[in-house]
């Protein structure tokens, strides 16, 4: 039976979209059946993904007002095991037409029940904000990886999420559960950073992912060339850490591949 993860929180340029492309791309190569949703109307884990808007015929926007079936939105790209169902520029527009249909809550949700059992792990990209794309995912999925900053402020931003998770869970859907907390863009040696983890792993125990993505050049230049970190650069720092979320995703031990020669994994697409 298919699991599907919502990737949130409101806050901007905290790795929402990196983490679902490249945690998507290891599970793909590692058999799994992978599907993303795109539901940010940035669209930049299509692009992420090598996938060129101008060309799709059925997006996000369509599935959520009922033009399309999901089915005939998703895009299966050149990737192991990894399909997309991409977002385009009429979804920014879609927040305001939801208002006014029957169930706005749930019209994603209904989408993916006919699907769900086709795939192992189906990724929401969530914009960031906790409106009506926000709440279709979350009302949709069965757990949530939030990607958050070690910084002060970031916990205010938690603390809301946490807020918005607990009246999907008591209104929508009760079996929500948060999979996991992500530190990302992560520096161990600031002392700030170090008392952030702290703070969040004494409210939320057990619930804080060991695993820490740090900054790393790599991660960020693999969008432009359309590819997951694995396959821009499998040797790089990145791709070690998702690697290693992809392990304690799975539950499997967080032991890296043996590289070889010029610290390049014995990856193959």
């Amino acid at each position: 039976m298919g699991k599907i993860i919502a990737v949130a929180n409101q806050k901007g340029g905290v790795g929402k979209t990196t983490t679902v492309v490249n945690l998507a791309a290891y599970l793909g190569f590692r058999d799994k059946k992978v599907l993303c949703i795109d539901a940010d109307p940035q669209g930049n884990s299509t692009t992420a993904f090598g996938i060129k808007k101008k060309g799709v015929s059925a997006s996000t926007y369509d599935v959520l007002i009922g033009k399309a079936r999901i089915q005939d939105a998703i895009i299966e790209t050149e990737f192991k095991n990894l399909s997309v169902v991409p977002a385009t520029e009429n979804l920014a527009g879609v927040e305001i037409e939801l208002l006014n249909m029957e169930n706005r809550v749930n019209r994603l949700k209904m989408q993916l029940l006919p699907i769900k059992d086709s795939y192992d792990y189906i990724f929401i990209d969530c914009p960031p904000a906790l409106g009506s794309l926000t709440i279709n995912a979350l009302v949709a999925c069965d757990s949530i990886i939030v990607p958050m900053l070690a910084e002060f402020f970031a916990l205010e931003g938690l603390s809301q999420l946490v807020n918005t998770i607990k009246i999907v869970k008591n209104n929508y859907n009760p079996s929500l559960d948060i999979e996991g907390i992500l530190f990302t863009m992560f520096d161990s040696r600031l002392k700030i950073a170090n008392d952030v983890v702290a703070e969040v792993e004494k409210y939320f125990p057990g619930k804080v992912f060991e695993t820490k993505i740090p900054r790393n050049v790599r991660i960020s230049e693999a969008p432009s060339h359309g590819k997951p970190i694995m396959y821009y650069d499998k040797g790089s720092k990145g791709n070690d850490s998702y690697t290693l979320l992809g392990l304690e995703v799975l539950g499997e031990p967080l032991v890296l591949p043996q590289k070889k020669r010029r610290g390049i994994f014995n990856f193959k697409k």
